[in-house]
């Protein structure tokens, strides 16, 4: 994401963040221990949006814009995180209160032209968090209004949505781009293929299908760009042949894809 083709934030950071810069040559360095990313901005805690940071471990200075219940859970009780912290400024925390605007900086203060506003979405915390005192509490779990200050352009991302409230659906429908939970197609999706006996609702994640899944109860959005992102491989609409692909194509969404430019 970036609103001068300079400075670059990443949303969220994902086991293959290595590969995903390796494939994408505006975040490749430009000089030695040098890095176009200028931030790094998280919507909860778990592994599949956080374990990028370790790989992120080298002579670099990170900026990572999480809240304050984000960054408990993936800093307190880790040894991993010593890995981020073998000098000092290695990693800088910028807290992101709900329901406040931030402007997103890059280099020593200097204003990108973005900011962003966290708001609560229902969801839970990390799996290797639980049992462990980290009750939710409205914080681990987020998504983000992020506006392009000069032409009032808004992208909404939301990649974990355990149900739909009255914010979310309002953060949707005033969305010039929205980026969505696709994670899986049906409730009972893992259970019927013997990978699981978890529901999508109990891991925290609407089903696309259904009466009362995602595609159905945003039919009636003004946004024309929709994307479904992060997508489980069990999840049949990525089969490009597949009747639910269809369905979503006719209601007029798109299926997130490596190496995918949006321009807004």
């Amino acid at each position: 994401m970036s609103a001068d083709g300079e400075a670059w934030f990443l949303l969220n950071a994902s086991p293959e963040i290595r590969a995903q810069i390796e494939s994408f040559p505006p975040l490749h360095p430009r000089r030695l221990r040098h890095s176009p990313i200028e931030g790094i901005l998280l919507t909860n805690g778990d592994l599949d949006h956080t374990l990028g940071l370790l790989c992120l471990r080298e002579s670099y200075p990170l900026v990572v814009y999480a809240t304050e219940a984000v960054r408990r859970g993936f800093v307190e009780n880790n040894v991993l995180y010593r890995t981020l912290q073998r000098f000092s400024g290695q990693v800088t925390w910028r807290n992101l209160p709900i329901g406040r605007e931030v402007e997103l900086s890059k280099g020593v203060g200097a204003a990108s032209g973005l900011s962003v506003e966290a708001f609560a979405v229902p969801g839970k915390v990390p799996v290797h968090l639980e049992g462990l005192g980290y009750a939710p509490g409205g914080e681990e779990n987020v998504g983000f209004r992020i506006r392009e200050r000069q032409r009032g352009r808004v992208l909404v991302y939301l990649s974990a949505v355990g149900r739909l409230t009255s914010e979310v659906l309002a953060a949707a429908e005033g969305a010039d781009c929205l980026f969505f939970d696709g994670t899986f197609w049906s409730e009972d999706e893992l259970c019927e293929l013997g990978a699981s006996d978890k529901r999508a609702g109990e891991m925290a994640h609407l089903p696309m299908g259904g009466k009362g899944g995602s595609l159905a109860a945003l039919s009636g959005l003004p946004t024309l760009l929709r994307i479904y992102i992060h997508l489980n491989n069990t999840n049949p609409v990525l089969r490009a042949d597949s009747p639910e692909r269809a369905a979503v194509e006719r209601a007029g969404w798109q299926i997130a894809r490596d190496r995918m430019e949006i321009t807004l």
